[in-house]
């Protein structure tokens, strides 16, 4: 069993490492992130990660664009948000975009194991006594919207960022060390596949995935 653990914060990473050893046994591997750059070499080298934890507000990660990063490069690893906001909107965003379950950092352990067990069943989960708040909150992010952004490729995604900090094609080029010609091409996939006329409202719509701080 691989788990990763990503959180900026390394008390809570040792406390979550440690019950998930006792969780899933001495035997699994528990890999450990404190940014979203240290996540992706690690899944790299472990391509067969069972799951991954998830902090939503992380250095490399602002709001949900980690966890939509993650969905569209990884998309068969399940992604456990655990985060210390524990708003109805924003858990049920999160799960509108593709997390298996939501933790909230001031849930009892024992919830972290009935988490895992359904994630590994290939369940979705989150605490009974948050669903119905979740169920009645309002998505900050259509459904079309996110069905859409799960069409884009890993690459179109990282330009679609790009375009959204407000970086030139030549930039991006230079940032993704290929041809502009390509960049074009990515940006012409991603307003055809989000449904929008031009690059600025490809950004805008990529906003709506950070959270203020």
């Amino acid at each position: 069993m691989i788990a990763l653990i990503a959180d900026d914060h390394p008390l809570f990473r040792v406390a979550l490492s440690q019950a998930c050893a006792n969780i899933l046994g001495s035997d699994a591997l528990l890999l450990q992130a404190e940014n979203m750059q240290q996540v992706w070499p690690l899944l790299r080298a472990h391509p067969d990660t069972h799951f991954i934890f998830l902090d939503l507000k992380m250095p490399g990660s602002e709001g949900f664009t980690g966890l939509t990063a993650l969905r569209t490069e990884y998309p068969d690893v399940p992604v456990i948000m655990v985060s210390a906001e524990e708003d109805p909107v924003v858990i049920k965003q999160a799960l509108a975009l593709g997390a298996a379950a939501y933790i909230p950092k001031s849930a009892p352990l024992e919830l972290l194991s009935q988490a895992i067990s359904a994630v590994l069943n290939g369940d979705s989960w989150l605490p009974a006594a948050l669903a119905q708040d979740v169920h009645n909150a309002k998505a900050l992010i259509d459904e079309d919207f996110a069905s859409r952004l799960e069409q884009l490729t890993p690459q179109q995604f990282r330009v679609l960022k790009m375009i959204a900090d407000g970086l030139l094609n030549k930039q991006i080029a230079y940032e993704m060390q290929v041809q502009e010609t390509t960049v074009k091409q990515h940006v012409s996939a991603i307003l055809r596949k989000l449904n929008v006329n031009n690059r600025t409202l490809a950004g805008i719509l990529f906003e709506k995935l950070r959270l203020p701080s």
